[in-house]
């Protein structure tokens, strides 16, 4: 039965292995997969026998050093019994335990595969560390690999040693009563002989405690890594002590093998302990409470420094441009004019609300989805460089009827998605829907693709089985059987025609119907593991890889980017950081969202070393060297030599699409929160240290989630021109029970552009400039903003005529922060979703907030002279209410007989009494509510559209009304101070209203 069992098991193991190297080879990366699995066998194989033949040696030495005679003692008496019921299993015993010992010892061992292949192709990093002056490549590549092998070889010496007691005691070696000798002399000299290689591999371990200090957190200053005063005056000299004492007690063990008495090394032996305890932690003690303590900022000054430097070079953060930004919080006439080229370039569109309002214009067909979190790109068109939403329609199984879930649908008919769809970031089609640059099945706008198909994406997660028919649902038409079909034909995929390769997988994947079904014939290929992200970790499983994939038009073909890192846990003197903490956000925890945060696991240097795109149609992985610079990749390189192409190899189709990461961006602002304090005085103190505050537009459990950092294209104070880049903002830092200050300290923005469509690269990518807010001034943050939009009463008023009708919804879309007008500007878009299935978020309004100054309406740019008391000074135009149809063409207002063009549509009240007109207005926004929910349901768009105008056209109607009737009791404006009655910052510009 055993024997069954395992042939199964290896049947099956076999096969997945065979899928494997087809898999990878399809690829170009079988060398990846064999390197690495030999590697791994290697290192099982090595591992699991050292162990093995440690502990059965041991007690094979133990039995066949035993006495002839057991001595007579009352100890001894009682363990015949043990050693008689032993004695016929003991072969069995011995194979059982080392076999244990073995298969832990090897999975250990293989386990390290990565900490080997760094140390055999091991660079040099060109600087040196502050205390030992060695490159710091020892400590990231060699230092590991050493201090494993002496940990395992210890392991290994340990069971060795418990076996040796074990069979010693068993079989009256060793005794622990009695009188005369208590152990035989094959005994002691056993047992020394372990001791002595334990104490010898203790004293190389001490050794190695110095170097380990330099990557270690100090027990001294709380938060910095590497040596501080006392580990350098105290414990270093402590532990080249230990070491030199750990060799002399493993002598005095060697010499008690060949005769001499147990007492010295025993006498040494309690020395080492004594040592351990007075000069390892009595000392340092000592030393840091009566020297350090009284002259803390003095002593640790020159040790903080080296953590700041370390820390902020390990994270590329060395080269951060930082400015002190005294942000002004009164509003004037005119104020953004010198920003007139970044205003209309604001991304209003936010990706983590609209997926559903692509879902309902775009989906199509129940079996295309869109992810609940949708990205943003950049795209040419005749209007220039625009950030865009962008969103890959993929397949969605689940979407199918229960009729319609058969396997051969699931597997060889419904295959693929179709289309990206690309949404302009700063527009809007008149009822609040996205405004399309590229959409529809089949697609068209002005996004050339000449290969619509996406067989690989991020919802894509089950295999198919494609190229063997010619029924592949491609996408819905108009023909009678009321779609197109396709039959793949790219060079994706593993073949899966002959009886062999259909048995391998269906082995693989536990599904017989691949290996029965008439579907799949001599032509059939299987894609499987399809998400970009599992794919680029296969081929490449040294590299930790973003959260986000985004899909992307390049050449005309819709390609997945994504953006891998290099890490290292072994950088000296860095500080470290946990990678799942610092990457989670409102985006990464919102349900559904393809959006992920790191692996959480600690780190203390960080590379976006590679970017790697997955084509959707063949499923092609490309690895591109980033930093070409960095050791970690040029080790990782020469382990897997021709994996990674050079930069040179990035055209300009893909250069375009290219950005800054959002994880690494991540990364360096939780650093940069603490270390842009470079003086080692301010930072002990941690008085400066600050917060990424949370995201105020989300409610229920992600409430106390990070705010994300947002893509935007802006311009910084000290730059020339708008930059596309990723913007984040910071608060005080909370300490204990205290929530802390939620005024605003710091916004950082990260170059994001890569470069140009000829493929150079844009010299400023990359570079971090961080605006400082003095703690004189008082700039409100993120969180008082928005408690200030919603409390506002004008915003109040609006959001309540938006929420009319049962059951209809407001939505707060992302809270946007740019430094313009030589202030500090908040933008955020204002959704209302209607009742119905079919309902989805349209932008209909948008909030600006200056100072204490709060508007909301229609478009930015009015929402802007609103604020600033006239013209804002830019040149924003009409942005976001640009045409309803995609073809440009503007939709004339539906108007009754005898209506001017100027009057308002039919149901809506031209004079009369300011109360009056108000609730004819209330009731007519009711029934376009009602109008606009029977056209959803009947799927007439026409109808939809013509009822969201009248809405739009109510809407406006009563906040006019209501406008009159505020003027009847007090002059007022809709930019109004915040609810909190706080005066402006700055004082009321002259000319400009206040309520």
């Amino acid at each position: 039965m055993l024997i069954l069992v395992g042939v199964v098991i290896a049947v099956i193991v076999g096969a997945r292995v065979t899928a494997d190297v087809w898999w990878f080879d399809e690829l170009g990366f079988l060398s990846t997969f064999s390197r690495k699995l030999w590697l791994q066998l290697g290192l099982f194989v090595v591992g699991g026998g050292l162990l093995a033949a440690a502990v059965a040696i041991s007690l094979g030495v133990g039995y066949r050093t035993r006495p002839v005679y057991a001595p007579m003692s009352t100890e001894q008496a009682g363990l015949d019994r043990y050693r008689e019921s032993l004695e016929p299993l003991r072969r069995v015993v011995v194979v059982v335990v080392s076999v244990a010992a073995g298969l832990f010892g090897g999975s250990v061992a293989m386990s390290r595969w990565e900490t080997l292949l760094l140390w055999l192709n091991r660079t040099t990093f060109g600087t040196k560390d502050a205390q030992f002056h060695l490159d710091q490549g020892f400590y990231v590549f060699t230092l590991p690999w050493l201090t494993f092998v002496v940990g395992f070889a210890t392991a290994a010496v340990v069971l060795a040693g418990l076996g040796a007691l074990a069979a010693h005691y068993l079989y009256g070696g060793l005794r622990l009563s009695g009188g005369g000798q208590r152990t035989t002399r094959a005994a002691r000299i056993h047992l020394a002989v372990l001791a002595t290689l334990f104490l010898l591999l203790r004293a190389v371990g001490y050794w190695l405690d110095r170097y380990e200090l330099l990557v270690s957190t100090s027990g001294h200053v709380r938060g910095v890594v590497g040596p501080t005063f006392t580990d350098v005056n105290a414990v270093l000299p402590a532990k080249a002590i230990l070491t030199i004492v750990a060799v002399v007690v493993a002598l005095l063990f060697l010499a008690a093998a060949f005769g001499v008495s147990w007492r010295l090394p025993a006498i040494g032996t309690g020395l080492l302990v004594v040592s351990a305890v007075a000069i390892g932690g009595i000392y340092p003690w000592a030393v840091q409470k009566f020297q350090v303590t009284p002259n803390r900022a003095t002593s640790e000054s020159e040790f903080v420094k080296r953590n700041i430097d370390a820390t902020r070079s390990a994270y590329d953060l060395s080269d951060v441009e930082v400015s002190t930004y005294e942000a002004d919080t009164s509003t004037a006439s005119g104020q953004l004019a010198q920003d007139a080229s970044t205003i209309p370039s604001v991304r209003l569109l936010d990706p983590s609300v609209v997926s559903r309002a692509f879902q309902q214009t775009q989906g199509q067909r129940g079996y295309y989805k869109f992810p609940e979190t949708l990205d943003v790109d950049r795209y040419t068109t005749a209007d220039g460089t625009q950030d865009a939403v962008v969103a890959a329609r993929e397949l969605n199984l689940a979407g199918l009827s229960a009729n319609q879930r058969t396997w051969v649908n699931e597997h060889t008919i419904y295959t693929h998605g179709y289309g990206v769809v690309v949404a302009r970031g700063n527009d809007r089609n008149a009822n609040g829907s996205p405004s399309y640059l590229e959409a529809n099945v089949p697609t068209s706008g002005e996004v050339e693709i000449d290969q619509p198909r996406i067989y690989f994406g991020e919802g894509t997660t089950d295999y198919s089985i494609v190229g063997g028919r010619d029924n592949e649902i491609d996408y819905p038409d108009g023909s009678p059987a009321g779609f197109a079909t396709t039959q793949y034909d790219g060079t994706g995929g593993v073949d899966v025609g002959n009886a062999f390769e259909k048995l391998v997988y269906a082995l693989k994947f536990g599904d017989q119907n691949i290996l029965l079904s008439s579907s799949v014939n001599a032509q059939s290929k299987i894609l499987y593991d399809r998400t970009p992200r599992e794919r680029v970790e296969k081929v490449a499983p040294w590299l930790t890889m973003d959260g986000d994939a985004y899909p992307s038009v390049v050449d005309g073909r819709v390609v997945w980017i994504l953006d891998g890192y290099t890490t290292s846990a072994s950088y000296p003197y860095s500080a470290q950081t946990e990678l799942g903490e610092a990457t989670t956000d409102t985006l990464t925890t919102a349900q559904g969202s393809s959006v992920q945060a790191l692996q959480d696991r600690t780190v203390n240097y960080v590379r976006n070393s590679v970017k790697a795109t997955v084509d959707a149609y063949t499923g092609k992985v490309s690895l591109y060297a980033w930093d070409e610079t960095d050791p970690v990749l040029k080790a990782w390189m020469k382990a897997f030599p021709g994996t990674v192409q050079p930069t040179s190899r990035i055209d300009g189709s893909l250069m375009q699409h290219l950005r800054y990461p959002q994880d690494m961006f991540k990364v360096q602002r939780e650093v940069l929160a603490s270390y842009h304090v470079t003086d080692p005085g301010s930072f002990l103190t941690g008085q400066d240290f600050w917060d990424i505050p949370e995201d105020p537009t989300v409610e229920g459990n992600d409430a106390k989630a990070k705010q994300p950092p947002y893509y935007l294209t802006l311009r910084m104070p000290n730059q020339t021109d708008a930059r596309y880049s990723l913007t984040t903002t910071y608060v005080p830092q909370s300490t204990g029970n205290n929530s802390g200050s939620q005024v605003l300290r710091g916004f950082a923005a990260v170059d994001s552009d890569a470069g140009t469509t000829e493929g150079e690269r844009s010299p400023d990518y990359g570079k971090i400039r961080l605006l400082e807010l003095p703690q004189s001034t008082t700039v409100t943050g993120p969180v008082q903003i928005q408690n200030n939009i919603t409390s506002n009463t004008a915003v109040a008023d609006q959001v309540r005529l938006l929420s009319l009708g049962t059951g209809s919804k407001v939505i707060y879309g992302n809270l946007l922060t740019l430094p313009v007008g030589g202030g500090m500007l908040y933008v955020e878009p204002i959704y209302a979703q209607g009742t119905g299935n079919n309902a989805y978020p349209q932008l209909r309004k948008v909030v600006a907030v200056f100072g204490n100054s709060i508007a909301i309406d229609d478009t930015l740019d009015k929402a802007l002279d609103t604020v600033f008391g006239g013209d804002s000074g830019t040149s924003a135009g009409d942005q976001g209410t640009p045409p309803t149809g995609q073809d440009g063409t503007t939709p004339t207002p539906t108007q009754t007989p005898g209506q001017t063009p100027t009057q308002a549509p039919s149901g809506q009240p031209t004079s009369g009494d300011a109360q009056a007109d108000l609730q004819q207005a209330l009731a007519a926004a009711k029934q376009a509510i009602s109008d606009s929910s029977a056209a959803l349901a009947k799927g007439d768009f026409a109808a939809y559209g013509v009822a969201q105008q009248q809405l739009n056209d109510a809407v406006n109607a009563a906040t006019a009304a209501e406008a009159r009737l505020e003027q009847t009791a007090a002059p007022t404006s809709t930019a109004s101070p915040s609810a909190s009655g706080a005066p402006p910052q700055g004082g009321t510009p002259s000319g400009t209203p206040t309520s």
